[in-house]
């Protein structure tokens, strides 16, 4: 611990890459796009659970065989989570 303190008192005679700020940069960006990506596909699975939740939205009657469909399933797909019907 104390190396560490000594260490840092030292100016640092280094730089950082321009390659590596690119890099950064890079890693930020892909990071804000992620984020974006899920919110965007979960945002109206979110907005329809809590307007469902609280009564402030409509509740819509499912087909009968969409709910024997989704009874009878036990696995998750890709496809079910990004089916926004």
């Amino acid at each position: 611990m104390i190396s560490c303190i000594i260490n840092t008192l030292h100016p640092a005679t280094a730089y950082i890459d321009p390659a590596a700020t690119s890099y950064i940069i890079q890693i930020a960006a892909g990071a804000v796009i992620a984020i974006g990506a899920v919110l965007g596909v979960y945002r109206n699975k979110i907005k329809r659970f809590f307007k469902t939740k609280f009564g402030k939205g409509e509740k819509t009657e499912m087909p009968a065989s969409e709910h024997t469909r989704r009874d009878e399933k036990t696995d998750i797909t890709a496809d079910d989570l990004l089916n926004d019907k």
